[in-house]
């Protein structure tokens, strides 16, 4: 049976190949071998430190904030619980990222099977979306705290918020289950290679020798839609905060009123500014060359993880006030 080398410049990696003579039955490799950053090889090991280091800083940041709200009883409120479960989603989606990553760059780890590879795609995209369903729980939480403030604790009991968390994980988690089911039916004849460092919903169906523009058309729909449906609901809840902000007597209340959302502003724009520029330049901008198309991607994916626990810790008077305890109290 006649083969296809299909070895690109991997390193130290022998050629793999696979078989073209019989495309139809053949819809699963049994591995992937994920490349990192392309033609970028031989600086794999410098492009890890920085990365190391986001992703310390991520882990502990996010570590942090959940081990502060959990010892702090005063911060057990609304707001805390759903910045809890953005620091988990944080975790989550950058722990599904960098360990792979990193071990590609120091170890040369690029084999990773087909169900780990869908694996990855699912967790990757399922908490993608699920931090942005936070940041919207986050916005009514902004709204009722300030346009109805007398009735903020009547409104958001414990209750409904474990049920505005249940429903931003059902909603993320049911979006994201297309991808790995539409990768899997495609047909794999030519190659086993990903010229990425992840298993990303287009990386993998690029490889398929079949008409993917199914695939193609539901993410752009996914993304749309999300940052769509949940851009609207933010841009509706701080409408209205902002009308109650500016029927207040002064300037000085007014500035400390909306002092209260800057955390969040800036976390929104931690998150979606990146995710929309990086997954539109995934799918248009096709002259820009593709490692730094991949190392920017990378970088963007790397930037809520880090910035999140370090607005808040920053802005937050309570979280603040209180890691400033912990570290006073340790030197004593």
């Amino acid at each position: 049976m006649q083969k296809t080398p299909l070895c690109l410049r991997v390193g130290h990696f022998l050629p793999y190949a696979m078989s073209d003579s019989n495309t139809t039955d053949f819809t699963n490799p049994s591995t992937f071998i994920i490349l990192g950053i392309p033609d970028l090889e031989e600086a794999h090991i410098w492009i890890s430190i920085p990365f190391c280091a986001m992703y310390g800083i991520a882990v502990l940041g996010n570590f942090t904030i959940l081990f502060i709200v959990k010892r702090e009883s005063s911060l057990h409120g609304p707001m805390f619980y759903f910045l809890c479960m953005l620091a988990i989603s944080d975790l989550v989606m950058s722990t599904s990222i960098v360990p792979k990553m990193l071990s590609i760059f120091w170890f040369n780890s690029r084999e990773i099977s087909f169900s780990a590879c869908l694996t990855q795609m699912y967790f990757v995209h399922s908490f993608s979306g699920m931090e942005s369903g936070i940041l919207v729980a986050m916005a009514f939480d902004r709204y009722v705290a300030i346009c109805n403030p007398l009735r903020h604790s009547s409104i958001l009991t414990n209750s409904v918020v474990a049920k505005i968390g249940l429903a931003v994980v059902l909603r993320s988690g049911i979006l994201a289950l297309p991808y790995p089911f539409l990768a899997r039916q495609w047909p794999y004849c030519r190659t086993n290679i990903i010229p990425h460092y992840y298993c990303g919903h287009i990386a993998v169906v690029k490889l398929a020798c079949a008409d993917i523009r199914i695939s193609s058309y539901y993410g752009l729909f996914d993304l749309l839609s999300v940052i769509g449906m949940d851009g609207f609901f933010i841009a509706m809840s701080y409408t209205q905060i902002l009308r109650a902000i500016f029927r207040l007597p002064t300037k000085d209340a007014r500035l400390k009123t909306f002092g209260t959302c800057i955390s969040h502003v800036c976390a929104i724009s931690a998150l979606y500014i990146p995710d929309l520029f990086s997954s539109l330049i995934q799918r248009f901008d096709h002259n820009m060359p593709l490692h730094l198309r991949i190392l920017l991607t990378s970088v963007y994916q790397m930037v809520p993880p880090v910035l999140h626990p370090v607005i808040y810790g920053v802005r937050t008077k309570q979280i603040r006030g209180r890691l400033l305890q912990l570290i006073t109290h340790k030197k004593t």
